[in-house]
């Protein structure tokens, strides 16, 4: 069984041809809302992800945009454990995605703040919790302390990227960043192999965009290269590869191919828009590895941009 602890937002989603800069007003086209937060779209795509049971702990607001994000979670099999504050609104984004399938994303958080150490619930029968950085630092500190304590494997996707200090670094048996996370957490402009020999933690996944993804297990480095789709819009791709990579490992996958089934899933995610709505089905997900094999060269060209080339 796999705990999420995190963030849910409602995200604001506006089209544009591009993402507007400092003082730039671009005219939008299409305006949906989405049921969105790292933490929610990690747990509908562990959920959806196939075989793994999945639990959340978030907080929301006691307002109308609390409701969709209940109906996304428990619609996609998610057990919810909510802390409802009354005197915080539920967490929202403002996203803006451009023709390219970009994103510029702010985050008001909102009731996620009011998430505290002392609301974990039991982690009876949880192989793995998995949280992100939208809710306060400490009690991410404290969940990690108490899973650490119990038995259960802690990963962190370190989303939205920040500094972390050496003792949360200590509790973390699964580290997930992108390419700029993981220079901000060394503090390092390096190559993505030497700021992995930085850190220590277990084992460091670092997801590489349109590349695919690398990772180091203790001193061994593996990598998948990425999948080639016609991308819509990007958001929520990395909180797919997220929740996929844990539900395939709460399966007893090895890393390598939890990694190849994230890679794919998160390839899909980019194909349709929205977050949560984007995550794509175990089926579609297995036809895809099937369409596209394992290629050496960009395995080979894979290596040698995260500088691990022999």
């Amino acid at each position: 069984m796999i705990l999420v602890a995190g963030s849910a937002n409602l995200d604001f989603v506006v089209r544009a041809s591009h993402i507007p800069g400092p003082g730039e007003t671009v005219l939008g086209q299409a305006f949906h809302t989405f049921p969105g937060g790292k933490g929610a779209n990690q747990a509908v795509a562990a959920a959806r992800a196939g075989g793994a049971s999945t639990r959340m702990l978030l907080a929301l607001g006691d307002d109308a945009y609390a409701r969709p994000l209940e109906d996304s979670l428990t619609g996609a099999g998610v057990q919810l454990h909510i802390v409802r504050s009354p005197d915080q609104a539920t967490g929202t984004a403002f996203i803006c995605v451009s023709d390219d399938a970009e994103n510029a994303i702010t985050v008001a958080p909102g009731a996620n703040n009011t998430l505290a150490p002392q609301h974990l619930p039991a982690l009876d029968g949880v192989s793995h919790l998995l949280m992100q950085l939208e809710t306060p630092l400490a009690s991410v500190a404290a969940y990690a302390r108490a899973a650490r304590a119990a038995g259960v494997k802690v990963v962190l996707n370190a989303a939205p990227a920040q500094s972390l200090d050496a003792d949360l670094l200590g509790l973390i048996d699964i580290l997930v960043v992108n390419e700029g996370e993981l220079a901000s957490i060394t503090g390092r402009q390096v190559g993505v192999a030497e700021n992995l020999q930085q850190l220590p933690v277990p084992v460091v996944v670092v997801t590489l965009g349109a590349r695919g993804c690398c990772a180091r297990v203790g001193e061994h480095y593996l990598v998948q290269p990425a999948f080639a789709v016609a991308p819509v819009d990007t958001t929520g791709a990395g909180d797919t590869f997220c929740g996929v990579l844990v539900a395939a490992l709460d399966q007893g996958a090895v890393l390598q191919d939890a990694m190849r089934q994230a890679c794919a899933a998160s390839a899909l995610a980019c194909t349709v828009a929205g977050a949560q709505s984007s995550v794509p089905t175990p089926d579609a997900v297995a036809a895809l590895l099937q369409q596209q094999p394992t290629d050496a060269a960009a395995a080979q060209a894979l290596r040698e941009f995260c500088g691990l080339a022999i």
